[in-house]
């Protein structure tokens, strides 16, 4: 349960504004106590060009001019910032704002700037003149310091403005979202996923009287669930000698006390139990990629889906989405899913828990997108070329009808969407192209 709570943990500070601004705030803190130090033990003397080497007015007014434009440009940039979030959410979809509160430049820049207003602050407080009733204190060493915090920051400024009108691009934000597609893939489909067992050996090992004899254990709020530690799951179950079903998969809205795992004998179930498998089970207010594969699809397909829309009629947009959603089941199709019994190392049964399906990931992908696309011939072209792509990587027959069933949508999807003929035979000779890669690869697998 650590490496996910870990995990989750590690998401939430990520995808806020406040964790990386505070942390920089803290250093720069620490920065300015480091600087007073050399001024006042004054071990560390600056005789160079580029040293301050005023008096107490000319570093007050230095530091002074720089903290007040520091907090002007910080409020300029969260401005900016909460704007382009807005375009976001109107033209991407308000699931697409996690994506630009996780981008870590933005937060760089507003904790660089907040850092220098706080670090030229602490310095101000320090400098004393002839007149101000204290010994002539001037810091030239933190002063210094203070000016060159500030040519960062203008460097910094000059950073915001590129990556500002660079993160609202829809190119910028269909990659984003499809490295976290490839991301997901790699961190759920590893190329061990453990002991294959076949599928009638594994049905036969639940108890005839499963459902009849299991106990549920309840939810105890309402949330999506955005993780399972599997692991700790499976400590419990053999611990206790349980074999348990999970009603859910990460991904899925949960109610509260509605059943979330089914546990076998039902008479073990008790209040520390029922803790225990909660305990294994993150809840959260929206999804997350972190063990929802499907999450990071259905962002592409929203962005599809309202590039398609009549008020925005943006159809290249939506064929960007096809090509990496294209890509990442190309991925997906080279991918054994992982069986949904689970073993100990004992190899007897522990657990069952059903996730996602190949299948189930390309309906998400494409039927969307079919329907709202079928009077589009650019769009739907795509949509087969993507089919004909995957159909290549992949010669597992259940997959190769997943592929033709979707292809066979699409086709009759555009006979009767598109109103121009020679459309439609553009469609069909594209959809005759998959067919025939679809043939290519079960002739190559014969052959081997």
């Amino acid at each position: 349960m650590k490496n996910v709570k870990l995990g989750k943990l590690w998401d939430t500070l990520h995808s806020s504004y406040w964790f990386i601004p505070s942390i920089m705030a803290i250093i720069t803190t620490a920065l300015a106590f480091i600087m007073l130090m050399l001024d006042r033990t004054g071990k560390a003397g600056l005789n160079y060009w580029w040293s301050y080497t005023g008096g107490a007015d000319g570093a007050r007014s230095v530091l002074g001019a720089v903290a007040g434009s520091m907090i002007s440009v910080a409020a300029t940039a969260f401005s900016i910032t909460i704007v382009a979030l807005q375009l976001a959410a109107s033209n991407f979809g308000p699931r697409l704002l996690r994506n630009f509160m996780q981008d870590t430049g933005n937060q760089v820049v507003l904790g660089t700037f907040i850092s220098t207003f706080i670090y030229c602050l602490l310095i101000l407080r320090t400098i004393h003149g002839e007149g101000d009733g204290y010994s002539q204190f001037v810091p030239q060493i933190s002063v210094t310091c203070g000016i060159l915090l500030a040519i960062i920051s203008i460097g910094v400024l000059i950073y915001f403005i590129d990556h500002a009108s660079t993160i609202i691009q829809a190119s910028h934000i269909i990659e984003n979202v499809s490295d976290d597609l490839d991301r997901a893939i790699d961190r759920l489909f590893p190329k061990k996923i453990g002991r294959s067992i076949p599928f009638g050996q594994e049905i036969a090992e639940i108890p005839d009287n499963f459902d009849l004899v299991a106990s549920p254990v309840i939810v105890n709020k309402n949330g999506y669930i955005q993780a399972i530690d599997d692991e700790e799951l499976m400590k419990i179950a053999r611990r206790n000698n349980l074999l348990l079903r999970v009603e859910s998969r990460p991904g899925k809205f949960i109610v509260k006390d509605s059943d979330l795992v089914m546990v076998f004998p039902g008479k073990f179930v008790n209040q520390k139990l029922t803790k225990q498998i909660n305990d294994c089970f993150i809840l959260g207010k929206e999804r997350s990629e972190q063990q929802d594969i499907e999450f990071p699809i259905d962002q592409l397909v929203e962005i599809a889906l309202r590039a398609l829309s009549p008020g925005i009629n943006d159809p290249f947009t939506a064929i960007r989405c096809v090509d990496r959603l294209g890509a990442g089941l190309s991925r997906l199709a080279q991918k054994d899913f992982p069986s949904p019994y689970r073993y100990d190392e004992d190899h007897k049964l522990r657990a069952i828990a059903f996730g996602v399906t190949f299948e189930g990931l390309v309906d998400s992908a494409f039927n969307g997108i079919r329907q709202y696309a079928r009077s589009d011939t650019s769009v739907t072209i795509r949509l087969l070329e993507a089919i004909e792509n995957i159909a290549t990587y992949t010669n597992n027959p259940k997959y190769q009808v997943v592929l033709q069933r979707h292809a066979e949508m699409i086709l009759r999807g555009s006979q009767d969407g598109l109103p121009e003929e020679l459309d439609r035979q553009d469609v069909q000779k594209q959809y005759d192209n998959v067919i025939q890669a679809l043939k290519n690869q079960t002739l190559a697998e014969r052959k081997k």
